[in-house]
Order: C-alpha cells, then structure tokens, then sequence
C-alpha cells in the first residue's frame, strides 16, 4: 500500500500545460515539476516561452517547450507530432490557455467573443482530442481543464468569458462520460479571483479591489501559488477516483452570500 505523500508524487510523469509562460499557468508548470513530473510548457511567444524555460531550467526542473497557437488544429498535431516521433508521450494535461476580452453585451463585438471562446474553450478540445487517443491507448492519463468561478457565476461586460468557462466545464463533464472507462480522470479547476497579469487592472481598481476583499470570506485575493495544490492533487494518483469534478479554490467567495 502507498504512503499517504506518495499518492501525490508525480515522478516520471511527463506534463503538458497550455499557456504556461507566465500566471496560472507557469505557476502550475512549476508545481508539477517540483512534484517530480517532466514539464513541457506552451505558448505562441517564443520570446516569453524561452523566458520560462530558463526560469525553470534554472531552478533544476526538467523542461521542455512546444510553441504553438492552441486555437489552430493544425499547429497542435505539428506539435504533438514531435513529441510521438521522439517516443514521448504526455501523462498529464492541463488546458489552461485563456484570454479575457471585456465590454457590455450590447457593444461586444464578434471578434472579441470569438476570440475568447476560441481560446478558453475550444483550445481545451483541440488539445484533449489530440492528446486523449494515447492516453485512452494506455489506459492512462489525467486531464485538468483550468475553468473558472465564472464557469457558475456571471458578471456584467464578460459574457464571453462566463460562456466559455460555463462550456468548459460541461465539457469537462462530456470528456469524463467517454473517457473515464479508460482510467482517465478528467476534472476541472475553477479559480476565483486571483492577481495575476490578466486581473491587474481589477486589482488597481480601487473600489473593485474594496469588494472583492470584503465579498470573499478569506478576505483577500488568491494568488497563483493557491492553485498549485489542487492541481497537483487532481493530476496525482491521490484522485484516480475523482472525475467530472469541478474543484473551486476561491477563498470561499461562492459559499457566501
């Protein structure tokens, strides 16, 4: 029988996190690896990806990098291509890739809506059809779909966010339906407010900034290192029997009214 801690070891596990050169995403990356996993970071900027690389690498964390668009099917299978002909293969997915374009319904545009749910929701599909048949092959694999609070809450000028988060998470539900027979845990993690570049201008927003910490019962705003243990929890053995979950890390801010 594992040890308790051992049930979170992820050594010899090899990780793909989407958008990881900065946020969320390299803070992920960075908790996978210290976990023991091999992480291989994405993103479309070489300049920020190779900037993450090092800071990792430096840090004495196996790495590796993929660029490429996870919106564009044909850049995905171009990637995922290199890593098949060298004989890897990915244990761990975190889709977590994600823009946020706001304005009010009446004056959002159809650019600005396409281009968030491209990236915040069918990124996540792309990805996971690609990365699922050998997963499914091996009767082995663990897919964490970063979603949101908002994949349960909604408020005014991000529709396009909560609708693609809102999608995520049933499709996170949909993955689990199918692929779950095949020892595929597949779950979804929903952040509540947390600093990051992508929220800065909120934070700043003095009266924003004033509600949040008095709505939210921790009393502050999350910041990315809150979400490392979950994520490492949802990709370990300790969860092979948690599927179709949606695990919110929002300092209790959903509990309350």
């Amino acid at each position: 029988m594992k040890k308790t801690l051992e049930r979170f070891a992820l050594n010899g596990k090899r990780a793909l996190v989407t958008g990881s050169t900065q946020g969320i995403g390299l803070a992920i990356a960075r908790g996978l690896a210290e976990s023991g996993a091999s992480v291989i970071l994405n993103g479309r900027s070489s300049e920020k990806l190779s900037a993450a690389h090092r800071e990792l690498s430096a840090e004495g964390h196996t790495v590796e990098s993929l660029a490429f668009d996870v919106t564009n099917p044909n850049s995905i299978k171009a990637a995922l291509a290199s890593l098949t002909e060298s004989g890897k293969h990915i244990d761990i997915l975190i889709n977590n890739a994600g823009i946020q374009r706001r304005a009010p319904l009446l004056e959002m545009t159809l650019a600005d809506w396409q281009a968030v749910i491209d990236t915040n929701l069918t990124s996540a599909f792309l990805v996971s059809q690609a990365v699922a048949p050998s997963m499914i092959e091996r009767k082995s694999g663990k897919i964490v779909n970063v979603c949101s609070l908002m994949s349960e809450l909604a408020r005014p000028t991000i529709a396009n966010y909560s609708a693609a988060k809102g999608g995520l998470k049933m499709l996170t539900r949909s993955m689990c339906a199918e692929w779950a027979k095949n020892n595929i845990q597949i779950n979804g993690l929903a952040p509540g407010y947390i600093e990051t570049e992508m929220t800065k201008s909120l934070v700043q927003d003095e009266k924003f900034d004033s509600w949040i910490r008095g709505r939210t019962p921790s009393g502050r705003w999350g910041c990315v290192e809150d979400l490392v243990g979950a994520t490492i929890f949802l990709s370990s053995p300790a969860s092979n029997y948690v599927n179709g979950h949606l695990l919110v890390v929002d300092g209790g801010l959903s509990a309350v009214v």
